[in-house]
């Protein structure tokens, strides 16, 4: 963006702060517009120069260099925004700037209401992710640790299946052991709504969990509900042939989405780049019958990500019939298209090569930041100081030795180092 002046604006300084992060925002013109809608110029500057790990009022007063009545109100006004989200710990309220997927982005499209202009936002995003694509592919493709996995559909596991299932493996787990839950608009819908090419599927159904859910319905931009009810909508999702998916790791997840095929970034991604594993699976694949599959195609029409079609049935008996064939490089696992199989034809068997599942949001931080070369902007994230920012650039050379070299590098650090920098990422003061 350094057609516009030599100097950069806030804008530019808040992208550079949103790249920091393993989740990053690559520049367009769109994304400056975008962020233009969701912050107003002094709040783009005081944002940039916020941590990346969760701080204080006190740390956010001591960055901007203003007193900590002034940074407060500032902080507030932010998280009612769903820019930051807030958390209660030990009665300290801390703030975290969150990604914008899954963070503002979607928070922004979250709520009804006549603050900012959510067509003109949703037009916006429609063109920064699903014509530009490279924010997309950046966050999908990047690295081997992505930001979502998929919950199977549990209504249709067999009692074998279901023995196989870990806890954290359960949508129906994550619900009943939450915190706080909360209900909110499905973001990709509501956002395909104001291009007119949404579809049928429920939108009042965008689950959030735990941190999350404490702060959006605090704010009103997701409503409070009990575990009931969440299970209510979880059959509800399951009825309408919607994919779960979650964030990618085992302890403390903030969100469920329940994902139709046409309108949802990571279904849109799934097909796009399904051989890449944009998402991580279940550990289920769909097993056809092949004798008593009847080559209706109801299975391939509810696949999400085109992984079912129809093949010759090589039935010598009756040359047009044709049997469902799965493509396990690319299904997901979802179990969706067991549910609609009336011919009890397709059944879900174990992949050989079980998924692993980060073990909470600070350790899938790490993996995906040593492998997109940001390790470094996480042990130093106060990025204000001349030592922190000397210290960052010197990792970051260290990050971008030649592959082999590198690919030895985080494999040390994940299998060596991971537990230890977790403890002391968790750890250190705020």
């Amino acid at each position: 963006m350094a057609h516009r002046t030599l100097k950069k604006s806030s804008y530019d300084n808040l992208i550079d702060r949103l790249n920091r992060f393993p989740q990053g925002a690559p520049p367009s013109e769109t994304l400056y517009q975008i962020l233009k809608v969701l912050f107003s110029e002094r709040e783009a500057e005081l944002v940039s120069l916020l941590p990346i790990r969760p701080f204080t009022a006190e740390k956010a007063a001591r960055n901007w260099k203003m007193d900590l009545n002034q940074a407060s109100k500032i902080l507030h006004e932010l998280a009612g925004r769903a820019i930051l989200v807030d958390m209660e710990k030990e009665g300290i309220s801390r703030y975290v700037l969150p990604p914008p997927m899954a963070g503002f982005f979607e928070f922004s499209l979250m709520r009804l209401n006549g603050k900012i202009d959510q067509k003109l936002l949703g037009e916006l995003f429609h063109q920064y992710l699903n014509v530009e694509e490279d924010f997309i592919r950046d966050l999908f493709v990047q690295g081997e640790t992505q930001l979502g996995r998929i919950f199977v559909n549990e209504a249709v596991l067999s009692e074998d299946n279901a023995l196989h299932v870990l806890d954290y493996e359960r949508a129906s787990e994550v619900i009943r052991t939450a915190s706080h839950i909360g209900v909110g608009i499905c973001y990709c819908r509501h956002k395909m709504e104001h291009m007119g090419k949404n579809c049928d599927a429920p939108m009042d159904i965008c689950m959030t969990f735990n941190n999350s859910a404490a702060s959006l319905t605090k704010h009103g931009y997701a409503r409070k509900i009990d575990a009931m009810e969440c299970l209510d909508l979880l059959d509800q999702a399951y009825s309408h042939n919607l994919v779960q998916f979650g964030e990618n790791i085992q302890q403390g997840v903030n969100f469920i989405c329940n994902c139709c095929s046409c309108c949802c970034e990571a279904m849109v991604a799934a097909r796009k780049y399904g051989f890449m594993q944009p998402v991580h699976t279940s550990n289920f694949l769909p097993e056809i019958n092949r004798e008593s599959c009847s080559g209706c195609g109801k299975c391939v029409n509810v696949c999400p990500v085109e992984a079912l079609g129809l093949f010759s049935a090589s039935d010598p008996r009756d040359r047009k019939k044709k049997t469902a064939k799965v493509d396990e490089n690319i299904c997901l696992g979802c179990g969706v298209c067991v549910r609609v199989c009336h011919h009890n034809s397709i059944s879900l068997k174990g992949r050989d090569k079980r998924v692993i599942t980060p073990v909470d949001s600070t350790h899938r931080t790490v993996l995906m930041a040593i492998e997109r070369g940001k390790l470094q902007n996480l042990i130093f994230d106060n990025q204000i100081l001349f030592s922190h920012r000397a210290l960052a650039a010197l990792l970051g050379v260290l990050l971008k030795l030649p592959p082999a070299k590198q690919i030895l590098a985080q494999e040390q650090v994940k299998s060596r180092y991971l537990a230890r920098v977790i403890r002391w990422y968790n750890k250190r003061n705020i």
